[in-house]
């Protein structure tokens, strides 16, 4: 299962979406990212394949973050839930794509 988070802005609180396989997650962050780009106030609905009756709408201009991420090894596989993840993998090597 994959997961698309978002943060929005003044909330601590993110929203997420999951995604059953690679390609689909790929695709719903891309779409995210895009709306991001094009600057413009607009409502953007998602599903959850997770939760199919599951459904958001999010104005485009208050997200401030998305991360794409693989929640299907847990927290046993040494990654952190979240945006941040202090620039490290689980060996302890600095790792630039953690910091998002």
């Amino acid at each position: 299962m994959y997961t698309i988070e978002m943060t929005l802005r003044g909330t601590p609180i993110g929203l997420a979406v999951q995604r059953k396989d690679a390609a689909a997650a790929e695709a719903l962050y891309q779409e995210v990212v895009t709306a991001l780009q094009s600057g413009t106030p607009a409502l953007l609905e998602l599903t959850c394949d997770r939760e199919p009756d599951k459904k958001l709408g999010v104005l485009v201009n208050e997200i401030t973050a998305v991360q794409l991420s693989d929640k299907s090894g847990g927290a046993g596989a040494g990654r952190v839930a979240g945006f941040l993840n202090r620039g490290h993998d689980s060996a302890g090597s600095a790792n630039p794509r953690s910091l998002l």
